[in-house]
């Protein structure tokens, strides 16, 4: 199992060496995003409030994530496919999904995050608690939209579907994450955000576990 995942994710990120322009488009996305925030309320607003730049940038996070997580099995051929179910199983598969996808969006995030704060400004107090955020967003964007993104490569219109499917999943989980960056913007004590990290890194360990279990049969039909 173990080296299943190691080569398959050696190959996608072989692939994403190798087309670049899926990578680069993000970064684009990114930045081209944090470029029209900043034109239309830094230079309006002299001090960006910080629940908005707290919102805006979550926003930002979110849409990149579907954007960048959308292709992990809608890229796929089904001849690939197909050679995939001769060679692997599905568990291998799904999992190196997910950890390339983390892997993907931790680097999107923090830079999205440096850029953002260049931009825009950094009211944050508590950095290392705001980039303890980022990277349990991450995980969390990329295990549930990972999951997602198999479900919506079954149908025809797989883009709209996934974006339908992902809005239950992500939001509750998009408030929590709001809710302990804001914690770290203020400056609060770490034990104030203790529950909801706690709870994030359980639904992280839910998902992975489900997508476990769950996808072989999804692979199968």
């Amino acid at each position: 199992m173990f080296k299943e995942v190691t080569y398959l994710v050696q190959k996608d990120f072989l692939l994403e060496w190798r087309q670049k322009y899926a990578f680069n488009g993000m970064l684009l996305y990114v930045g081209s995003t944090v470029f029209v925030c900043y034109l239309s309320f830094r230079l309006r607003f002299a001090n960006l409030e910080v629940p908005v730049w707290n919102a805006l940038f979550w926003i930002i996070l979110l849409f990149t994530s579907v954007n960048a997580i959308a292709k992990s099995f809608i890229q796929e051929s089904r001849g690939r496919l197909l050679y995939y179910y001769a060679l692997v199983s599905p568990q291998g598969i799904i999992l190196a999904k997910i950890v390339y996808n983390t892997i993907l969006m931790l680097v999107l995030a923090l830079i999205c995050y440096l850029f953002y704060a260049g931009v825009l400004g950094n009211p944050v107090q508590d950095n290392l608690l705001f980039i303890g955020t980022i990277v349990i967003g991450a995980l969390g964007f990329s295990t549930s939209l990972t999951m997602i993104s198999s479900i919506a490569a079954k149908a025809a219109n797989s883009s709209t579907l996934m974006a339908v499917l992902s809005f239950p999943v992500i939001i509750p989980m998009l408030l929590m994450l709001m809710k302990l960056s804001k914690n770290a913007i203020d400056g609060l004590d770490r034990s104030v955000s203790s529950d909801e990290l706690l709870t994030l890194l359980a639904i992280n360990l839910i998902v992975v576990s489900v997508s476990y279990i769950l996808f072989p049969y999804l692979w199968r039909s």
